[in-house]
């Protein structure tokens, strides 16, 4: 895989994390989303699939060691953990009817639990912040390897 493959790749995954965020933003704002477009599971997401493919290859790096893939890592589980948070509070409804499983309706919410969401959604928007830093990070580290060290690991 050359250079420029991984970067797209990487830029791919980056801008899909951040199309993400943007739907967890709609939903809180009141936007009707479908909970399967914001994956509550950090590997069932779009930048998920490629980090535990595509980038656990680049822990190889001479420049990028394993503890800095760890804190992406990490940051991209807190944020799904905590979106989890706000997941319940729209969607998790235990005696959801069928038509509402089917066309995934989201429940009624008081203005209490849209408050909380909204609480949840600033430390979601704070962890992304922070991984969104470490994925330009690791943009930059691809990018100044050579494209002859990168086939080696790729």
């Amino acid at each position: 895989m050359k250079k420029t493959e991984i970067l797209d790749e990487l830029r791919s995954a980056k801008a899909a994390h951040v199309n993400w965020m943007q739907r967890a933003k709609l939903l809180i704002e009141g936007l009707d989303i479908s909970e399967d477009s914001i994956p509550v599971n950090s590997t069932e997401c779009h930048f998920g699939k490629w980090f535990y493919s595509t980038a656990q290859k680049l822990n190889g790096l001479r420049n990028n060691s394993i503890e800095d893939m760890r804190k992406i890592e990490v940051l991209h589980s807190r944020l799904h953990e905590t979106y989890l948070n706000i997941f319940k509070i729209y969607y998790a409804e235990p005696n959801k009817s069928f038509f509402a499983k089917l066309f995934s309706l989201k429940k009624k919410i008081t203005q209490d639990d849209a408050d909380m969401a909204a609480k949840y959604f600033v430390q979601i928007k704070s962890i992304s912040d922070k991984l969104v830093d470490e994925i330009s990070v690791l943009e930059r580290r691809v990018a100044v390897i050579s494209d002859e060290e990168l086939s080696e690991l790729v």
